[in-house]
């Protein structure tokens, strides 16, 4: 299922990276107008979803005490 889209080769590796890391399988495909898609699992879109949150949003990645 498409997650997202990603402007250029080096941004869809970089979220495909992340989305491994967080132990999600992703898979990259060509899109339109140069763009790519990130393809995930339907059961992993809330995951997915979370995991990049988390490093647009400084504040998810800090406990607070």
């Amino acid at each position: 299922m498409q997650f997202a889209v990603a402007g250029d080769v080096a941004e869809a590796e970089e979220m495909q990276a992340i989305l491994r890391a967080a132990g999600i399988d992703a898979e990259l495909e060509s899109g339109q107008d140069d763009g790519l898609n990130i393809l995930v699992a339907e059961s992993d879109l809330t995951a997915a979803r979370e995991a990049l949150e988390a490093l647009t949003e400084p504040d998810d990645l800090i406990a607070e005490p």
